[in-house]
């Protein structure tokens, strides 16, 4: 007897409204797919772009190249854009591609299950509400859950405490004794900003990174003039930055020697910006190979740090008193503030409960197994659910906007075949999932991200569950096109139509249970 399945309140649900849930969005509508909603916890777009406006807060990818190719903006006035530049182009694109009727504010998504019976998923919002979609796309972002340090006594800390990706703007610097705890992207942003206010500041460093000479100018009034009335110029400029990025790989994943030209270059602009205090410089100096960890790029970090009114600290922290930090060698320093630069939890989504077939909940599959998806995008036991900039699709040395338009195309490919096949869900087969994933483990193992080094790139069990191992092009080359073989497609009973996602007549939908066009184990 045929069960009775209810039609969704949307086709498509998309989480987060960064440049991935965003991408996405727009190019749901540009397919002919409108029956979609995106949910945004804040009360604005932008994810990353939104949240982290400490000083100093920029993109260390050239803004031509981190920003939509079908979208491209021509009056970027920098090499490198700022935070309020970029935030203020997603806000702009969302106004053009007329998205704001889909999007719903202040509604953050606490649970994802599927409902095998009626093909659909029931999205739990934290202020009640339950939507049911019949897909869902995780644009969560890899960087957006916060990583405190885990130093005891920081809860008895009597003074004023933030994140960098939460600051505290009503705090006033000037004239504070400021710890800072992190030496990564983010701190060698914000440090030289707050160096030129603050009393004093201790900047407590685990491990150096490698930081090369920021490429950064401003456009010429010319260029964005060119850009504007010769669109083909900007694309052949982006073009070039595209290939110079790309050519990282060859030192990174495929010979590692080729390194050692930039880690020399690292040391002059070492020696150039910090050329008489040799103690200082051996500090900044790191010891393991070029890479390993995310390599950043600055003119103005080193500098601050040979101010009279900053101390770069290599001990340890020891312990967190109620107004001081004490290191390991025993040298207490008293504080008015601590600021964490240290970074976020990659791909955490314990937030989200999200419970697949079986009553499988993903948080507790990922801590047995570790984070993992066919092509970063679809989750084996998870049907119908896309994840964007998901495990092993990150990057190290190219842009993370030409991946998210990769997916966002892929996961559209993967729809249509729905449609196609009158199907209610796929779900990527297990043994699909598991040989991508140890194809990508043995290119990683032979790559720079596994020299020794300890990063955010790794797991707990010391596993690369982040980025992609090799050429982003062979990435979108892979994604171009859904394998038909690689998933089940299901059919369920239903006396309800089933809609198509793109529009158009509602597809019948027979009696019984089927795949349709499984691929062999």
């Amino acid at each position: 007897m045929a069960t009775h399945a209810r039609r969704p309140d949307h086709q498509v649900v998309i989480i987060g409204s960064g440049f991935a849930g965003l991408g996405m969005a727009i190019r749901l509508s540009q397919a002919g797919c409108h029956d979609f909603v995106v949910l945004e916890k804040a009360d604005e777009v932008g994810g990353t772009w939104r949240d982290n406006t400490y000083p100093g807060c920029a993109c260390d990818v050239q803004s031509h190249m981190y920003s939509f190719s079908f979208e491209p903006n021509p009056s970027w006035s920098r090499m490198f854009a700022e935070q309020p530049e970029i935030w203020a182009y997603l806000r702009r694109c969302v106004d053009k591609y007329s998205l704001r009727p889909h999007i719903r504010f202040r509604s953050e998504v606490t649970g994802c299950a599927f409902d095998e019976a009626e093909g659909l998923w029931r999205v739990s919002v934290a202020d009640g509400r339950v939507l049911t979609a019949r897909v869902v796309v995780a644009g969560l972002g890899p960087l957006h859950v916060p990583a405190l340090p885990n130093v005891p006594g920081l809860d008895r800390f009597q003074g004023t405490t933030f994140h960098s990706s939460r600051w505290d703007h009503d705090y006033d610097l000037a004239g504070k004794r400021v710890a800072v705890i992190g030496t990564g992207a983010s701190a060698i942003q914000f440090v030289p900003r707050i160096a030129q206010q603050v009393g004093q500041l201790h900047l407590f460093q685990r491990t150096p990174p490698w930081i090369m000479p920021k490429p950064d100018r401003v456009m010429s009034p010319l260029e964005r003039r060119v850009f504007q009335r010769l669109p083909f110029v900007q694309r052949l400029y982006r073009d070039a930055i595209y290939w110079q990025l790309e050519s990282r790989i060859l030192g990174f994943n495929v010979d590692k020697r080729l390194v050692r030209a930039a880690e020399a270059l690292s040391r002059r602009h070492i020696a150039r910006q910090i050329p008489d205090d040799p103690e200082l410089r051996a500090a900044v100096t790191p010891t393991y190979t070029l890479g390993c960890k995310r390599v950043l790029i600055s003119d103005d970090y080193y500098p601050a740090l040979t101010r009279p009114n900053v101390e770069l600290v290599t001990s340890g922290i020891r312990e967190v008193r109620e107004r001081s930090v004490v290191t390991a060698d025993g040298v207490e320093r008293e504080v008015d503030a601590i600021i964490y630069g240290t970074g976020f939890r990659v791909g955490d989504v314990s937030s989200l409960n999200i419970v697949g077939l079986g009553g499988v909940e993903l948080n507790d599959l990922w801590r047995r197994e570790g984070m993992q998806a066919h092509l970063g995008v679809a989750i084996a036991g998870f049907p119908n659910l896309f994840m964007l900039v998901g495990p092993n699709s990150g990057l190290g040395h190219n842009s993370i906007v030409f991946m998210i338009e990769a997916q966002a195309r892929y996961v559209l490919e993967c729809l249509r075949l729905l449609d196609e096949r009158r199907a209610r869900w796929m779900a990527v087969r297990p043994a699909v999932q598991r040989e991508f994933n140890q194809r990508v483990q043995r290119r990683l193992g032979r790559s720079v991200w596994q020299s020794g080094c300890e990063s955010w790139y790794l797991d707990d069990q010391g596993v690369n569950r982040t980025l992609w191992p090799g050429f982003t092009f062979t990435y979108w080359l892979r994604t171009r096109r859904v394998r038909e073989a690689d998933y089940d497609l299901v059919t369920r009973a239903s006396a309800t139509p089933l809609d198509p996602v793109f529009g158009g007549r509602s597809a019948a939908v027979g009696d019984g249970a089927e795949l349709v066009g499984a691929g062999r184990s």
